[in-house]
């Protein structure tokens, strides 16, 4: 047990007994933690303990079960987040990668600044669908994915355009196509794509813009990927897939 100060991102909360919420947080300390706040409704915390918040806490820390909240402050509230059903999705999704990544009380400041950074992003309404995209990419690694997506398995050319195999998790050129008869058959330019939300750094996300169609493709690239090296079927991400139909019908 300690006493410690750390920021950290409310990932979402759930009731616990009749008044009692226990609330998840991602602190850039201790990693992911559950907090319990007795009597949550009444609690001087409760503003502040919303989903999409960045919060400064003053906390008890256990190495085992559950954390306690001493004080709060420097709270931010992703508004335009909280204001936008589409962007909501976005957000939720986010963080419930970021969650199903890491093991709770694992030390990763490194994908707390990330998550963070994506999250301000989103609510200053940087493009939804690039965000995410680099998110899940960059996020592979955490699943223990390694993807090398700028040569091919057989001759190691860096000369495009390429193609992705599953059967050699990696990608073909041109001249080595035939290896794999059941290649992806991809746009060269998703491969492209992949390869720089791979380094890029969120910084730059403003010197990107990418066409719906080529979106499109890029998403569906992501999703298998997913399904054949990662496995985990979040609610959050059904949730998101089915909003695509709602935005073509407010269209």
């Amino acid at each position: 047990m300690r006493n410690a100060e750390t920021y950290g991102l409310v990932l979402y909360s759930q009731n616990y007994r009749e008044n009692d919420k226990l609330v998840k947080i991602f602190t850039e300390s201790f990693g992911k933690r559950m907090f319990f706040v007795k009597n949550f409704s009444q609690s001087k915390f409760a503003s502040s303990l919303q989903n999409f918040s960045s919060v400064n806490l003053n906390a008890t820390i256990n190495d085992t079960g559950l954390n306690f909240i001493e004080d709060v402050s420097d709270t931010t509230t992703y508004k335009h987040i909280s204001e936008d059903i589409f962007l909501n999705a976005h957000a939720s999704y986010l963080m419930s990668l970021a969650d199903a990544a890491i093991v709770d009380n694992q030390y990763d400041p490194a994908l707390y600044a990330f998550l963070r950074k994506s999250l301000e992003l989103l609510d200053k309404d940087f493009d939804k669908e690039i965000i995410t995209n680099i998110f899940e990419i960059q996020l592979l690694n955490r699943f223990g994915v390694s993807l090398n997506f700028t040569e091919c398995a057989f001759c190691h050319t860096t000369t495009g355009p390429f193609d992705f195999s599953y059967k050699f998790n990696a990608c073909l050129c041109q001249q080595h196509f035939n290896e794999d008869l059941r290649r992806s058959h991809l746009d060269p330019n998703v491969i492209y794509l992949a390869h720089l939300f791979q380094d890029i750094s969120l910084d730059e996300l403003q010197k990107i813009s990418i066409k719906p169609e080529m979106k499109q493709k890029i998403r569906q690239f992501i999703d298998g990927i997913y399904d054949e090296y990662v496995g985990i079927h979040l609610k959050a991400k059904k949730f998101l897939d089915g909003m695509s139909n709602w935005a073509d019908i407010m269209k």
